[in-house]
C-alpha cells in the first residue's frame, strides 16, 4: 500500500476529453499541501476546460476529511475565475473510493 498521500489533476478540454494527467503534490501519510495558484496557472498553460481531482488515503480509509472538503471548495473557486469547471474530486482508499460528484459535494 502507498504510504504517502498523492494528489493528481486530470486536465480535461471543453468536452471533456482528457488533455494531461499529472500528480502535483506528494505529501506525508497523512496530508499533500496543495497550492491553488499552480492549479490555476497548469489550467491556463494546458488550456484546460475543465477537471478532475484525485488523491489517495494511505490509510485506506476513503472518507472525505473536513480539510479535503474544504481545498475542493477553494479550488473550485479559483478555478471558476478563470472559466475551469471542476467536474470531481475523488479519494481512493483501499480498494474503494468516494466521488465528490456522486456524494453532491461539488
Amino acid at each position: 500500500a502507498e504510504q504517502r498521500e498523492h494528489f493528481g489533476i486530470m486536465y480535461l478540454d471543453s468536452q471533456h476529453r482528457l488533455i494531461a494527467f499529472q500528480v502535483h503534490f506528494t505529501g506525508t501519510l497523512t496530508q499533500t499541501s496543495v497550492y491553488p495558484r499552480e492549479v490555476v496557472k497548469e489550467a491556463l498553460r494546458l488550456n484546460a476546460g475543465a477537471m478532475i481531482f484525485a488523491h489517495n488515503h494511505p490509510s485506506g480509509m476513503p472518507e472525505p476529511s473536513r480539510a479535503d472538503e474544504m481545498l475542493t471548495k477553494t479550488l473550485q473557486e479559483a478555478l471558476a475565475l478563470v472559466d475551469v469547471k471542476v467536474l470531481d474530486h475523488i479519494i481512493v482508499g483501499g480498494t474503494t473510493t468516494v466521488s465528490f460528484a456522486e456524494r453532491g459535494l461539488i
